[in-house]
């Protein structure tokens, strides 16, 4: 699998990415799984077509494009932030990759949200970058996610 022919993006980010002014899901995805993370200063110190090319990394699994993810990220970094990526754990069970539990979070955020959360099997039938998706919107607790419930759209999750 090469690169995407253009920026990976749900129809939910396009307005909220802002023309990749914010981090995109995909991006965010490779990110998390090569145990990297940047602020968001950084990424806007990137040039336009920098970050559309990192947001059209593939999110499927391909060891030979993980290198080049990390290499093209870090170069861009050098040299347009003088700065490089800040290194962290990788989860190695996240909670994305079960297709067997309903994420607490999600259910807590379709709650917040006014909607029933997705049922063991609408879930179990999302692809993992939805399921992704779905986790990190759904990450705080305390507030609604103004792009959970256009993503639970997107996904045929509700109506």
């Amino acid at each position: 699998m090469g690169l995407y022919d253009a920026a990976r993006l749900f129809g939910f980010e396009v307005e909220s990415s802002d023309n990749l002014r914010f981090i995109p899901l995909a991006v965010r995805f490779n990110l998390d799984r090569f145990g990297m993370r940047i602020t968001l200063d950084e990424w806007q110190q990137l040039p336009y077509d920098d970050r559309a090319l990192l947001a059209r990394f593939p999110v499927e699994d391909d060891v030979e494009l993980e290198k080049n993810f990390d290499l093209a990220l870090e170069e861009m970094l050098k040299t347009h932030a003088n700065t490089a990526p800040e290194k962290i754990a990788r989860d190695p069970e996240p909670v994305w990759m079960h297709a067997d539990a309903v994420p607490e979070t999600v259910i807590r955020q379709s709650s917040l949200s006014g909607i029933s959360a997705p049922s063991l099997d609408r879930w179990g039938q999302l692809d993992r970058f939805q399921r992704y998706a779905l986790a990190k919107l759904s990450r705080n607790t305390d507030k609604v996610n103004h792009d959970f419930l256009p993503a639970m759209k997107e996904f045929g999750l509700v109506e």
